[in-house]
């Protein structure tokens, strides 16, 4: 165990409010970040232990564990996307004309989508069935401290898919995953049999890279959809969940459309990122929805 974190470094490359900072860490795209206190959290982002904390002046400070400082550095560029035009990515949305969409961008203005691990995101989203974001990353965390390679500070890895082999079923349940845990191991066995490279999915067009997915137990439009876009960065990306089918009913009058027709219409609608969009729209509908 260390005695102390690196000192706080100021990032200057995003310098959200507080909603986008929150929403972006915590509101469902990723399950490794843990809340300190109300603008701080620590988690693990691939192998290294991170601190972010939010100040008043929309500064982001960061640390990391003592010696890890520039491949800490170098990992946030690309992690909260400020090595990306985010300016323009919001730009191209249809907030002009898209008035609900246009209150849903005012009330989160720099969230971003997160460059997470593509195995790590099929993981967490396997684990979403029927679950709420806090019970999610209890399951991640179970399975992080339990079967993990230990890093500093008393904090572990995320077992790989590879990890996951070795795994009984039995041990997923008590952690846990309850029915998520078989398609889990089968997953799992799936991708060391068919010597499959989650990796290479990312240079694959939208489509293929889904019908992909979909060949996993347990992955269906919802969960291919969600590790797409925060997993892959595909950010024409629509995942629908019954927050979404909430919005698209009640501000875009699509009574009855099934999750498949609501994301064919959030597509074309929002266009090449409107998975950006539908983070918006799940974001402010969470908060505000009720009002």
């Amino acid at each position: 165990m260390i005695d102390s974190w690196s000192p706080w470094q100021i990032y200057t490359d995003w310098q959200p409010d507080l909603n986008s900072f929150k929403e972006t860490l915590d509101g469902g795209q990723a399950f490794c970040w843990n809340s300190i206190d109300e603008y701080s959290y620590q988690g693990v982002v691939l192998n290294f232990p991170l601190r972010l904390r939010w100040l008043e002046n929309k500064q982001v400070e960061w640390s990391c564990i003592p010696g890890q400082n520039e491949g800490a550095e170098k990992l946030l560029s690309t992690y909260l996307g400020t090595n990306k035009d985010y300016r323009a990515y919001y730009d191209t949305l249809p907030w002009r004309s898209d008035s609900h969409l246009k209150r849903c961008i005012e009330a989160y203005p720099d969230l971003r989508i997160l460059g997470q691990p593509d195995g790590e995101t099929l993981l967490g989203f396997l684990c979403s069935a029927t679950k709420q974001i806090v019970q999610i990353k209890e399951m991640i965390q179970l399975v992080r401290s339990r079967f993990g390679r230990p890093l500093e500070d008393q904090m572990n890895q995320l077992p790989t898919w590879a990890d996951l082999t070795t795994i009984e079923e039995s041990a997923l349940r008590a952690c846990k995953f309850g029915f998520r845990a078989a398609n889990i191991h089968k997953a799992a066995i799936k991708i060391a049999e068919e010597d499959i490279d989650l990796s290479a999915l990312s240079s694959q067009p939208y489509e293929e890279a889904k019908d992909a997915l979909c060949q996993f137990p347990g992955v269906g439009e919802k969960v291919a959809d969600c590790t797409l876009l925060f997993g892959y960065h595909k950010l024409e990306a629509f995942p629908v969940d019954t927050w979404i089918l909430k919005v698209m009913n009640r501000h875009y009058g699509l009574d009855d459309w099934s999750p498949k027709q609501v994301a064919h219409f959030g597509r074309i609608h929002f266009g090449s990122y409107a998975g950006l969009a539908q983070q918006f729209l799940f974001a402010w509908e969470r908060s505000f929805g009720s009002k």
